[in-house]
């Protein structure tokens, strides 16, 4: 593939802007060899074999990937949303590349996959595979979700046999079960859900007399938040990542 239809892919720009960066000498592509420098490379036309590709751009590295997976640790008052209403959007968080790499399947750069509300913290997955997210997002499915709840007032063994056997929410007269549900201290509630209705985890809480303080997704799938990705901060996603979550 030519450097230049490279750089398009990943979302550095429109064809002439990629093959302007690479005239003007502002990309470097590493050679296999870990050890060796990367070569500035002047030729918009150079033919690489893309997949695996390693490459600095205007000094920022990165990696070739003909779809893009990742995971966001979502940061408190930010939305889920390409045009926020009220907070900052989660997408102001990632590079401009991902926003921009060109439509696949009718999806324009990374999306997220399913929202978090503004004040819940945590695992956050993005694509711009729209089966993915199709697949991810179908009640079918049943991706488990693990959340961790603060609550306002202490919990019982009663509540939490309760989002056991199931509580009915407002909007569907069919009680809605929690996978697993334990109690971790008097006010912290870890459950598990394989449903992805809206506010589930607030409502299922409410229905029990209780009330959520602080909510955290700490895993999808077999796929957990890794402790050493801060709020804000973002990572590919590697083959063995998307297998926790087949």
């Amino acid at each position: 593939m030519q450097l230049q239809e490279i750089l398009y892919t990943q979302g550095f720009g429109t064809r002439r802007v990629c093959a302007g960066l690479i005239q003007q000498g502002y990309v470097q592509v590493y050679p296999s060899n870990p050890a060796l420098p990367p070569e500035t490379i002047d030729q918009a036309a150079t033919e690489f074999v893309a997949e695996g590709l390693r490459f600095r751009v205007q000094g920022v590295d990165w990696e070739y990937f003909d779809k893009a997976y990742l995971m966001l640790h979502k940061p408190a008052g930010t939305e889920c949303s390409q045009k926020p209403s009220t907070y900052p959007s989660v997408y102001t968080l990632l590079p401009p590349p991902l926003r921009q790499r060109p439509q696949k399947a009718a999806v324009q750069g990374v999306q997220a996959v399913g929202r978090l509300d503004q004040d819940t913290t945590g695992l956050l997955l993005m694509t711009d595979d729209g089966k993915f997210i199709h697949r991810m997002s179908s009640p079918r499915h049943h991706v488990p979700k693990v959340y961790e709840a603060r609550l306002k007032h202490p919990i019982t063994a009663t509540m939490v046999q309760k989002l056991l056997d199931g509580v009915v929410l407002d909007d569907d007269p069919k009680p809605v079960r929690a996978a697993a549900c334990e109690a971790v201290d008097e006010h912290l509630l870890r459950l598990t859900l394989t449903e992805g209705k809206y506010h589930q985890v607030k409502r299922m809480v409410a229905a029990v007399s209780n009330r959520v303080e602080g909510l955290h997704r700490s895993r999808i799938g077999g796929l957990s938040l890794p402790s050493d990705l801060a709020p804000g901060q973002w990572r590919w996603l590697r083959a063995a990542d998307l297998e926790l979550l087949a």
